[in-house]
């Protein structure tokens, strides 16, 4: 289905420029009610990030608050959670076939045991669930997501003498390799086209100025995969997707991307506490 009015309306973005930028939120609330239902499912699918984390969060702390930018509300949880507990195979639109999975799993045993974070291993259910949608632009971008993200890890870990294999999620070909690799160019030239440029990228002592340049890279790849898209929703996703980093960038201070990297590399040494 083609949106010539809606594509036609949407103004035009740059990298640069954060002015009259709308929450992506807000951006969502307009865009989906003009999309067919399947192409809502997707729109819900690529922003499912946000549930993600507000499943996380509420099931460690049932009045903690939840994101806004997620689709479903404190009063969803509530009800969603108490219907995973009365039975094994609840039926409910709402709920995301993995989310269930993640519910009923023995966390101590299927997850703390793998040396993991419930976020990553969270992240790993979604990454596989989206992975495998039909349509082949969101499908690409996940494993795009999931291929750079994981070669990202396995620099870090490297870096700071880490085990990977326990970081690295997902169970496509690269996550495979990056699980075991110990050859220089991590065993996926030839495999991942932007492996030289994320190494390079990786070796920015700035901060932010990395995660900006590894958000450029996913900018291009957006404009890449949407080029001959013209009135689709391909170039309505990859708008809400624009829209998503440069909110974050107008958001960002350098105090935050500091933290960021700190976080991420508590996360790494704590999953080698647990392996130990």
């Amino acid at each position: 289905m083609d949106y010539y009015c809606l594509v036609a309306g949407l103004p035009d973005l740059r990298m640069d420029d954060t002015k009259g930028l709308v929450d992506p939120a807000e951006l969502i609330a307009e865009i989906a009610p003009q999309l067919s239902p399947d192409d809502r499912q997707l729109l819900r699918l690529l922003m499912a990030g946000y549930d993600n984390r507000n499943f996380l969060t509420f099931l460690n702390n049932k009045e903690a608050q939840l994101d806004a930018s997620g689709e479903l509300t404190h009063d969803d949880w509530v009800q969603l959670v108490k219907l995973m507990e009365e039975t094994d195979h609840p039926s409910d639109s709402r709920l995301l076939p993995y989310w269930i999975d993640y519910y009923h799993l023995n966390q101590e045993e299927e997850i703390d045991a793998k040396g993991i974070t419930r976020e990553d291993f969270m992240s790993g259910l979604y990454y596989s669930y989206a992975m495998k949608t039909e349509n082949r632009f969101l499908k690409q971008w996940f494993e795009f997501n999931l291929n750079l993200n994981n070669l990202l890890i396995a620099i870090l870990c490297r870096k700071y003498d880490m085990d990977a294999s326990k970081a690295v999620i997902g169970s496509n070909e690269i996550a495979s390799i990056l699980r075991t690799t110990h050859s220089r160019d991590f065993g996926i030239s030839g495999i991942f086209d932007q492996l030289e440029l994320v190494m390079r990228i990786s070796e920015e002592t700035n901060l932010l100025e990395r995660e900006k340049k590894l958000d450029a890279l996913r900018w291009n790849w957006l404009e890449e995969h949407t080029f001959f898209n013209y009135f689709t929703v391909e170039k309505v996703l990859a708008f809400v997707l624009k829209t998503e980093m440069l909110y974050r960038w107008k958001q960002l201070s350098p105090e935050e991307g500091e933290q960021m990297f700190r976080d991420l590399l508590n996360s790494l040494k704590q999953g080698v506490k647990l392996q130990e």
